[in-house]
């Protein structure tokens, strides 16, 4: 890898927990992080936040009923945003966790909010 693409590797990564601490202090809504997400990624820690996030959108009423799993969660996604601001990779296992998505990727090319809806909904069966 050339220094310019671990640079902006690490840029996009540091993007990506801003954009997770905002959905975290409720300063944005997931629904609107995703559309924000750094496009066309191959970066697979980009790729596999993507994931994470949409987890996270998926999990809600499981959340409010369950606040162990909850702050389970919690402290998953703030590892990931530790190791994101950083600017680093995640870990292999976390990465791992996310591949079987990754042929429904929803990183799409274009922003618009009616694409990532169509998307969410694609992926989450409705």
């Amino acid at each position: 890898m050339h220094e310019r693409e671990s640079i902006n590797l690490g840029e996009n990564r540091k993007k990506v927990a801003e954009i997770y601490k905002r959905v975290i202090a409720k300063r944005l809504s997931i629904k609107n992080a995703l559309t924000i997400f750094p496009k066309n990624s191959e970066d697979l820690t980009i790729t596999a936040s993507f994931h994470a996030l949409c987890h996270l959108e998926a999990d809600e009423d499981i959340r409010a009923k369950d606040s162990e799993y909850a702050k389970e969660q919690d402290e998953y996604i703030k590892y990931i945003i530790s190791v994101l601001e950083k600017g680093e990779a995640l870990p292999e296992n976390i990465i791992k966790s996310y591949i079987p998505y990754h042929p429904d990727s929803l990183i799409s090319n274009t922003k618009t909010i009616k694409n990532i809806i169509k998307e969410l909904k694609r992926f989450l069966n409705c």
